[in-house]
């Protein structure tokens, strides 16, 4: 018998899916590290910015918004609300939507 046929299949993800994949609540964050020190202020809220638009675009991605003019800004905050951040700013949005235009 073949190695590949002794792996347990893998749980349907959001491609594979018959309709969309709900997300996985309670969301847990990825324990912080400290940032490092020294740098310029702007570089640390453009980090802070970046890492909130990624999480958004990835849990926009899992609940089956996949093209950029589906996520509309309600829809974004939306979403934040559901996984337990502070609602983004409109450039913030922007950024979620620049993602997802790049993720394809």
């Amino acid at each position: 018998m073949p190695a590949a046929a002794l792996k347990p299949k893998p749980l349907p993800t959001q491609s594979t899916a018959k309709r969309p994949v709900l997300l996985d609540l309670p969301y847990a964050p990825v324990e912080k590290r400290p940032l490092p020190p020294g740098r310029p202020r702007e570089w640390y809220i453009s980090h802070n910015r970046r890492l909130k638009a990624m999480r958004l675009a990835i849990a926009l991605l899992d609940s089956g918004v996949y093209v950029p003019n589906q996520a509309r800004n309600e829809t974004i905050r939306d979403t934040a609300e559901v996984i337990g951040v502070h609602p983004p700013s409109d450039t913030t949005c922007h950024m979620v939507r620049a993602l997802l235009r790049y993720t394809r």
